[in-house]
C-alpha cells in the first residue's frame, strides 16, 4: 500500500473513471434535463460493456470476445 490517495491503489477505477470522463462529460456544460444526465451514463456504461472496443480482448467488444470460439488444449503440458 503506498499513501493514502495514491491513484496507484486504485488503478483500475482511476482508468475507468478517465475513460468516462473523456468519452461522455469532456466539453459538456449541461443536459437539457436532469433525468438525461443519468440516461447518457446509463447508455455509455450499456456500449462500454457489450460494444466498445477493449484493448486487453485484442481490440473486440466483450460481445464479439464471448462469442469467439475457444481454443482449449486438450491434452496436457508435460511436467517439467
Amino acid at each position: 500500500m503506498s499513501a493514502v490517495g495514491s491513484s496507484a491503489d486504485n488503478a483500475l477505477a482511476e482508468s475507468f473513471n478517465a475513460t468516462f470522463t473523456r468519452e461522455t462529460l469532456q466539453g459538456r456544460k449541461h443536459w437539457s434535463s436532469e433525468r438525461d444526465a443519468p440516461l447518457e451514463a446509463f447508455g455509455w456504461l450499456h456500449r462500454y460493456n457489450t460494444r466498445r472496443r477493449h484493448s486487453c480482448l485484442g481490440q473486440r467488444s466483450p460481445i464479439a470476445h464471448e462469442a469467439a470460439p475457444r481454443t482449449t488444449p486438450t491434452t496436457l503440458t508435460p511436467a517439467a
